[in-house]
C-alpha cells in the first residue's frame, strides 16, 4: 500500500474545486487540487453570485473581497429574464446579486484555497483511477500517479472522473444554443432600447444590455447547435443580430465571445465508493436564471465538512452518504426551473401565452418571492425529519451578542446557539462551538447548526441534544 500524496486530490480547479479545497483545509485535511489549464482563462464573462452564495462567503470570511471585485445588482428579473422588481421580505440581509468576471471569483476562489493551505497544480490532467480499500490511485497525462484517500471530480459538464467511474449521467442533449459575449455597438443606445422592445414578445433570448459607456452583453440565439469547445466569432454574432433584428447594431471591438446550449443532465450517483463528483460534474443545465456556479459553490461546501469528517475517523457512518441524499434532489429542482424558464423563453404562442401568464402571477409578491427564493437557493430544506419549519433550512445571519452569526462560522466547525444558557456540547467541543445568548435573534429556545448553516435540532433538551449531536458529529 502506497503512502498517500495527499487526504483528498481534487481535479478541477473551477469555483467548486477551490471551494471544496478551502473547506477540507479548514479541517486540516490535506488536499491537491489538479488543474488541466497553464493559465487563466482569457474570457472575462460576468457571471452572478446569488443570495445563498453570498450568505457562503460572508460565513467563510469572503465577502468583502467578492463586494470589492463585483456589482451588486437587486435580487430581481433572474426568472426567465421576467422584469420585475425585488420582492419584499426576502429573509437575508444579503437581499442582492453581485456580477463578478469569472476569472476574478476563479482567482478569489483558488487564493482562498492556497492560504488555507492547498496545493493547486495547474497543468495536470487525470487520464485514469483505480480505487482500492484504502484509496485511489490517480493517473495523471504527465507525471507520476498520485496517491490519495478520496478523489473529487470537479472537473466540469465533461468530466473525465465520471466517465471513468462510469456514472451515468441521463438527461436532454442540447437542443438550442445561444450566443453570449460582450462588445462595443456604434447604434445609439435609445435605437437598440426601440428595437429591442418592438421585438420583445417574439424573441426572449435577444438582448444587449449595456456594460459601459458604448459597451454591451449582448445575447442572441445561434442559427444552429454545434460545438461549444469553438467559441463563436463576431461574424456569427452580426449574422444572427441582422437575422433577426434586420440591424447588426454595428457590433464591434468584442471583450470576450462564448457559447451555451440548454442540454440538462444530472448524474445517477455523487458517489462511488472513495470517488465523488460535484459541481457541473454531477449536473449541467441551460445557463438561464445564473444558477450553475452557485449550485456547484454550494455542493462544495455541503460536501467538504462531511468529507472531512470522514477522513478524520469521527463522522457517523451515515454521513457522507447524505451529501448525494441532500444535494441530489436540489440539482434536479435546479434543472427543473431552467427546463421550465426556457420554455417560457421559447417564441411559439403556447410557451409565450403561458409567459404572459406569469407575468402577471408575479405581480403577486409572494409569488415573485417564492420564484427569486428558489433561484437564490434560500428555500432549500433539507430533509433530518419531523419538525418545525426551521429544522433543515440554513439560517439568516442573526444578531448575535457578538455581532453577527457568521463571523462565527468561519472556521468550518457546528455551533450550538444556547438561548437557554444552560445546555452545553460536552464530548463535542473539540468539533461543535458554543454561543450562550439569551439575546440571539431567534424565536425558538436554541439551534444546533452544521457547519454549511442549516438547522440541525431545535429544542432545549439536553438529552435530545445529545442525540443529534451524535447524529450529526459522531460519537
Amino acid at each position: 500500500m502506497h503512502t498517500p500524496h495527499a487526504d483528498v486530490v481534487i481535479a478541477g480547479c473551477g469555483p467548486t474545486g477551490a471551494m471544496l479545497a478551502a473547506e477540507l483545509r479548514l479541517h486540516d485535511i490535506s488536499v491537491i487540487v489538479l488543474d488541466k489549464d497553464t493559465e487563466p482563462a482569457p474570457a472575462s464573462r460576468i457571471v452572478g453570485l446569488h443570495i445563498r452564495s453570498l450568505e457562503l462567503m460572508a460565513m467563510r470570511g469572503l465577502l468583502d473581497r467578492v463586494l470589492h471585485n463585483g456589482r451588486r445588482r437587486p435580487a430581481a428579473g433572474f426568472y426567465a429574464a421576467i422584469p420585475k422588481p425585488a420582492p419584499t421580505g426576502l429573509d437575508t440581509p444579503y437581499a442582492y446579486m453581485v456580477g463578478i468576471p469569472q476569472p476574478v471569483i476563479n482567482r478569489l476562489l483558488a487564493d482562498h484555497a492556497t492560504e488555507n493551505g492547498a496545493h493547486i497544480r495547474p497543468g495536470h490532467t487525470v487520464t485514469g483511477l483505480h480505487q482500492d480499500d484504502h484509496g485511489v490511485t490517480v493517473e495523471l497525462a504527465h507525471g507520476e500517479p498520485l496517491r490519495a484517500r478520496h478523489l473529487v471530480g470537479c472537473d466540469g459538464a465533461h468530466s473525465t472522473v465520471r466517465k471513468l467511474l462510469g456514472v451515468a449521467f441521463p438527461g436532454e442533449p442540447a437542443r438550442n444554443d445561444t450566443l453570449m459575449g460582450e462588445m462595443e455597438a456604434d447604434t445609439p443606445p435609445e435605437e437598440i432600447t426601440a428595437t429591442l422592445a418592438r421585438l420583445r414578445d417574439h424573441h426572449q433570448r435577444l438582448w444587449l444590455r449595456p456594460a459601459g459607456p458604448g459597451l454591451y452583453t449582448v445575447v442572441v440565439p445561434a442559427a444552429t447547435v454545434t460545438d461549444r469547445t469553438e467559441p463563436p466569432t463576431l461574424d456569427d454574432f452580426r449574422r444572427q443580430l441582422h437575422a433577426l433584428t434586420g440591424t447588426d447594431f454595428g457590433v464591434h471591438s468584442p471583450r470576450w465571445l462564448s457559447r451555451f446550449g440548454d442540454a440538462t443532465r444530472l448524474a445517477d450517483h455523487y458517489r462511488v465508493g472513495r470517488v465523488l463528483l460535484a459541481g457541473d460534474a454531477a449536473h449541467v443545465h441551460p445557463p438561464i436564471g445564473g444558477q450553475g456556479l452557485n449550485l456547484g459553490v454550494q455542493d462544495a461546501v455541503n460536501l467538504g465538512w462531511k468529507l472531512a469528517a470522514h477522513i478524520r475517523g469521527w463522522a457517523p457512518d451515515t454521513l457522507l452518504d447524505t451529501y448525494h441524499a441532500e444535494r441530489h434532489p436540489v440539482a434536479a429542482a435546479v434543472l427543473d426551473n431552467t427546463r421550465a424558464q426556457m420554455e417560457l423563453s421559447a417564441a411559439e404562442p403556447g410557451p409565450q401565452a403561458v409567459r404572459r401568464l406569469l407575468t402577471e402571477l408575479m405581480d403577486i409578491d409572494a409569488v415573485n418571492r417564492r420564484l427569486i427564493e428558489k433561484i437564490t437557493a434560500i428555500d432549500i430544506r433539507y430533509d433530518f425529519g419531523e419538525g418545525p419549519d426551521l429544522l433543515g433550512r440554513r439560517i439568516p445571519d442573526i444578531d448575535v451578542k457578538h455581532g453577527n452569526l457568521y463571523s462565527l462560522l468561519r472556521h468550518g466547525r457546528g455551533l450550538l446557539i444556547d438561548r437557554t444558557e444552560r445546555l452545553t456540547t460536552g464530548g463535542w467541543s473539540d468539533r461543535v462551538d458554543h454561543l450562550a445568548d439569551p439575546t440571539a435573534g431567534l424565536d425558538v429556545p436554541s439551534v444546533l447548526l452544521r457547519p454549511d448553516g442549516h438547522v440541525a435540532w431545535i429544542g432545549d433538551d439536553q438529552r435530545d441534544l445529545d442525540a443529534h449531536l451524535a447524529r450529526w458529529f459522531g460519537r
